[in-house]
């Protein structure tokens, strides 16, 4: 896998010609940026920014998605900057405009059928797809548990893919004795490449035990059946490890810069 061809392939296909991640929501382009925008608790944010973009351009082009945040009255709004973006101090420009950086995350990307082969689960543990209201419930716990964070807007995401484009979207908790210690999920970009993977988490007293590496592996094994070539994350320092000893490559860093409108 050639990382540079791959990388341009990524950005060409899902980013300047990204298509919209759930129901509801639309892609726009705007002069020099690809965005996509939805509800409230949909993500909105800038996907792709051109490479002819300049100093003066970036400016300009950070001024109009503020200024599109509160024509719509979003509570905030991200630009999701790459590594390799330009112009070289973008970054700069949008902590002065008001943007936050959150925590860098690396971008991984692995050949999906070098990574569908079986994976042992501990005792007692299965995995359940996900394919109404209450496995989303289940699903959301499991995310709440392991990350310590509010599963609300998860929740809703998955019930709102799962009842109007249930094709696109694999979801699966992992039960240990009823209970959900894992979660994960996978979106599917037809007519590309790619299928994302998102919010794989476990646990604490469930992590080191095959889990995740089970949650990734039933998810390669379809997005192959389907055709996709490769799985792609946007991974934390805690996941990337483990899919670089997987398997996975890095492509590079991305970091969100996200806007909140004052009350």
């Amino acid at each position: 896998m050639r990382t540079d061809d791959v990388r341009a392939l990524y950005d060409r296909t899902m980013r300047e010609h990204a298509r919209p991640d759930g129901p509801g929501v639309r892609v726009e382009r705007d002069g020099p940026l690809v965005r996509q925008v939805g509800g409230p608790d949909d993500w909105n944010g800038v996907v792709w920014s051109s490479p002819d973009l300049d100093a003066e351009g970036a400016d300009a082009a950070i001024a109009a998605q503020i200024g599109h945040c509160a024509a719509l009255g979003l509570p905030e709004f991200e630009w999701k900057l790459y590594a390799h973006d330009r112009p070289a101090d973008l970054g700069d420009r949008l902590r002065a405009a008001g943007f936050v950086p959150e925590p860098p995350e690396t971008l991984l990307v692995a050949p999906a059928e070098l990574l569908t082969g079986p994976v042992a689960l501990p005792d007692g543990v299965t995995l359940r797809p996900v394919t109404d209201a209450a496995g989303a419930e289940l699903m959301a716990l499991a995310h709440e548990r392991a990350f310590g964070t509010d599963g609300t807007r998860l929740l809703h995401q998955v019930v709102k893919r799962l009842a109007e484009a249930p094709e696109d979207v694999v979801a699966l908790v992992a039960l240990a004795d009823g209970e959900p210690v894992s979660s994960a999920r996978m979106e599917l970009y037809p007519g590309t490449d790619f299928a994302g993977l998102w919010g794989g988490g476990t646990v604490a007293e469930w992590r080191g035990k095959g889990i995740y590496r089970a949650l990734v592996a039933y998810r390669a094994r379809i997005a192959a059946e389907r055709g996709h070539r490769y799985l792609q994350v946007d991974a934390s320092d805690m996941s990337a490890p483990i899919l670089a000893r997987l398997g996975f490559t890095a492509l590079g860093t991305t970091t969100p810069y996200v806007y909140r409108r004052a009350r």
